[in-house]
């Protein structure tokens, strides 16, 4: 059959199927795939969707005078079909149940536990307990009995969590209103992981032409000359806006502080030259994290340069994935450049500043090519030097770095 007869076929199954009954479509495709001869029943399975025994058992059909039809207003003759294989055999539900509960319990005596429970490795350990059935068979029962595919969910931890941890949530979103009714910058802030740049893999796909993939390197070993990127995150929670500084150099909190900067004259000046502080929403930990004392050394500087307090917020230890700019932002820039090598800092920019979302999201990128010193020690006197106020409610996690008026 040609290219030209196949289309054909394929356009008069696609008109005519929809307007037929279930005996209606089995009559028509076993006399296109009779008419076709060798090979049709084959190609009509295909093009149709049909099962080939349901074909060749229509074609038989065809040649025998003594077929019957089915009453008017019938797909298949009385009783035709098939019982299923769990009303024939109600024990397989219970034999799949068990196969299923093993996993779940546990039970190291059972093969099942150790293999991934595909349909057809489900298939074949039944039918070693004397059952029969396929892998559809097999995806029907399962959803019977309320099983469906589930990927694995991150909720255990290592560690117990924190006794204050929701309560600290609460005090977070309570503090984030007062700023907001005073109308204070709210900024959800983060360093995204490290990027390789160079022609290397970069996780996703993205549209190509056929069997023309973007070619990378084999291996993911960083290049000394092109190095790594680290964006710093700063995302104004309530108006839906972000900001990165890319630094090519370590992630310090002295880059982290200077991205901070970064945004208030770029943005922040602008909006909130009248509010009386900033509030940072931040995770526990890196160059940022609550314990870190040049962070906290860097945003002094900073309170005194702009004139503004500085609240921080931190979120509690374990729980960096609910900071907002994680689902918000981050998010959506690993879903833009999905699948496109990071060849270099100019293009990471330009993809993060082309990020946008149908709820608003717009991110303004910049790059920043200073060199950042790691390993600064902040000396007892400098960190005495901080004026610092520290909440009621673990005074650890949240603090105003106050503004020195003298």
């Amino acid at each position: 059959m040609t290219d030209k007869d196949e289309s054909a076929l394929r356009m008069r199954i696609d008109i005519m199927l929809p307007s037929l009954n279930e005996f209606q479509r089995r009559r028509f495709l076993s006399v296109e795939a009779k008419s076709i001869g060798r090979g049709g029943i084959s190609l009509v399975s295909r093009l149709s969707g049909m099962s080939r025994q349901t074909l060749t058992e229509g074609v038989k059909q065809l040649d025998s005078p003594v077929a019957e039809l089915p009453k008017q207003g019938r797909s298949r003759k009385s009783g035709g079909g098939r019982k299923p294989v769990w009303e024939e055999k109600p024990e397989i539900l219970d034999a799949l149940s068990d196969l299923l509960e093993a996993h779940t319990k546990g039970d190291p005596m059972r093969l099942l536990l150790w293999t991934n429970k595909s349909l057809r490795k489900l298939s074949a350990a039944l039918s070693q307990e004397g059952f029969s059935a396929n892998k559809d068979t097999i995806g029907c029962m399962l959803k019977m009995l309320g099983y469906g595919l589930q990927s694995d969910k991150k909720t255990l931890t290592v560690k117990p969590s924190h006794p204050d941890r929701d309560a600290q949530f609460e005090h977070i979103n309570e503090e984030a209103k007062k700023a907001v009714a005073c109308r204070c910058p709210v900024l959800s802030i983060d360093a995204k992981k490290k990027e390789n740049v160079g022609h290397f893999k970069n996780g996703g796909k993205t549209y190509r032409p056929h069997k023309s993939p973007i070619e990378v390197l084999d291996h993911d070993f960083p290049l000394p000359e092109l190095g790594k990127a680290t964006p710093f995150g700063v995302y104004n929670i309530f108006k839906n806006k972000g900001f990165v500084n890319v630094g090519l150099s370590a992630d310090t909190a002295v880059f982290a502080v200077e991205s901070l900067r970064k945004w208030w004259y770029a943005e922040g000046i602008c909006d909130y030259n009248g509010a009386t502080k900033i509030v940072l929403t931040a995770d526990g930990g890196g160059s940022n994290g609550s314990r870190n004392r040049l962070w906290k050394l860097e945003l002094q500087k900073f309170a005194d340069e702009i004139g503004k307090d500085i609240q921080v917020l931190h979120y509690p230890p374990g729980t960096s994935k609910w900071n907002k700019i994680e689902h918000r932002m981050f998010s959506f820039i690993s879903k833009n450049w999905q699948g496109v090598p990071l060849i270099s800092a100019s293009v990471i920019v330009n993809l993060i500043g082309a990020t946008r979302t149908e709820k608003g999201l717009s991110i303004r990128c910049v790059l920043d090519e200073a060199i950042y010193e790691k390993g600064i020690e902040v000396t007892d006197k400098e960190f005495e030097s901080i004026n610092i106020s520290k909440d009621d409610f673990h005074g650890e996690w949240n603090y105003t770095i106050c503004k020195n008026t003298d």
